[in-house]
């Protein structure tokens, strides 16, 4: 199954195609109102350089024919830095996106907040 029918069976839809160009075109229209800086930036993609190799590791650890635990090992290891990477990024959000919206008047996004918050667990 593709990656978009996949998404879309996971929402419900049947027309794999017409739930892909949804959610491209939602995702397209959401941007930061104030852009990160180049400090917070920086960081965050040393972070996921970091869990690139970690990931690119983990193959070459399968190309060796390394043993299972090792491998469990490093899979935890990505799995923690990438959710912490993720609760960096929704503190970012709820400190600036959130709050900019409910000072506008927004309650909304506190209800997309919690639903972010659940992906996350």
């Amino acid at each position: 199954m593709k990656e978009n029918d996949m998404k879309c069976h996971e929402m419900g839809e049947q027309d794999g195609e017409d739930c892909f160009k949804e959610a491209s075109q939602s995702c397209s229209c959401h941007q930061k109102s104030v852009p990160r800086d180049q400090r917070e930036l920086r960081q965050l993609k040393n972070r996921l350089s970091r869990m690139t190799g970690q990931l690119a590791g983990i193959g070459k650890m399968l190309d060796e024919n390394r043993y299972c635990g090792d491998i469990l090992t490093q899979v935890a290891a990505v799995e923690s830095a990438l959710q912490s990477f993720g609760y960096v990024i929704l503190k970012e959000h709820m400190e600036t996106c959130v709050v900019e919206e409910i000072r506008k008047g927004n309650s909304d996004i506190v209800d997309e907040a919690v639903e972010l918050m659940k992906k996350l667990k």
